[in-house]
């Protein structure tokens, strides 16, 4: 549901986060489910300030019971250093509110009630959102991490299992602790959607490589420099081998040997990608058109 635009950004509740302030309203705790709904929103506003800040479009806002989905343009993606700072902004936002609610319990107004929940909603996403596993904050950090050692869809995919993990064992726990009478159905309900938003993502890991490739392009049309990577590898490689290699911010040369180990000839990134995005990723480094030839 679409509550409000902000700066030109729409900003929406999810259908779990309206269920959550059903239950809070059912059980006569709305206040609550409005100090959550602060929480969450405050974390996202973060987000979206700090993309901004950077110059990164923001198109939409989707609000969920553990922080939410800020639609961002794919810049962000192939840009790790970006991406760390985008993501770590919003649990440093909830940690600055913990700070504030309890200089207020010395200094300013408190309820005995609302204060120490609002903490805890705070501290919960900060914890939440530091685990690694897309889509959360922490996910995004460390596929940041990952996409400086492999490729993006690689570390896409990779981050994304992470956070499918994750949403299994909260489920799973929640299960646990629902028999027991410790938790409610809403930890279950964040585990499953926790898992469901992370499936998404490793969905679209494959569509990356367009991006990874546009962005490039983009950096070496604009600073008409950027910096290189060689790679050695066998000709009979097919192309999906080698593209695991490549990393953001770096733009890559692969010299291609045969099985003696003498050279062939030389492909450079574009080559490869365009192979990779027309014909398959199981074409050899041989069957591409040599840039150079000795």
């Amino acid at each position: 549901m679409r509550i409000c635009r902000v700066a030109g950004i729409m900003f929406s509740i999810n259908n779990w986060f309206l269920a959550l302030l059903g239950v809070y309203f059912a059980a006569g705790v709305l206040g609550k489910g409005l100090i959550a709904f602060a929480a969450v929103f405050a974390h996202e506003l973060a987000h979206v300030w700090m993309a901004r800040r950077h110059g990164v479009p923001v198109e939409e806002v989707e609000l969920m019971p553990f922080g939410g989905v800020a639609r961002m343009s794919r810049e962000l993606v192939v840009r790790p250093r970006k991406e760390s700072v985008v993501a770590v902004a919003g649990p440093m936002t909830n940690l600055a509110l913990c700070g504030l609610a309890l200089g207020c319990g010395h200094y300013g107004p408190w309820h005995e009630v609302y204060g120490p929940f609002f903490i805890q909603c705070n501290l919960v996403l900060v914890i939440f959102n530091m685990l690694p596993g897309l889509p959360l904050d922490g996910g995004h950090v460390y596929r940041a991490y990952l996409a400086r050692r492999m490729n993006l869809p690689a570390a896409t995919h990779r981050a994304a299992v992470c956070g499918q993990f994750w949403g299994v064992l909260i489920a799973t726990l929640g299960t646990g602790g629902l028999l027991l009478g410790l938790t409610g159905l809403d930890i279950i309900a964040t585990g499953f959607f926790l898992y469901y938003a992370a499936r998404r993502e490793k969905q679209e890991a494959p569509y990356l490589y367009a991006q990874h490739l546009v962005t490039k392009n983009r950096d070496l049309e604009r600073h008409g420099v950027l910096p290189g990577e060689v790679l050695i590898a066998r000709q009979d490689l097919p192309v999906w081998r080698v593209t695991q290699l490549f990393v953001p911010q770096r733009y890559h040369l692969v010299y291609t040997v045969d099985e003696h180990g003498r050279h062939t000839g030389v492909v450079d990134e574009a080559e490869i990608m365009k192979t990779l995005l027309e014909q398959g990723a199981n074409v050899s480094l041989d069957r591409i058109r040599k840039g150079f030839r000795p």
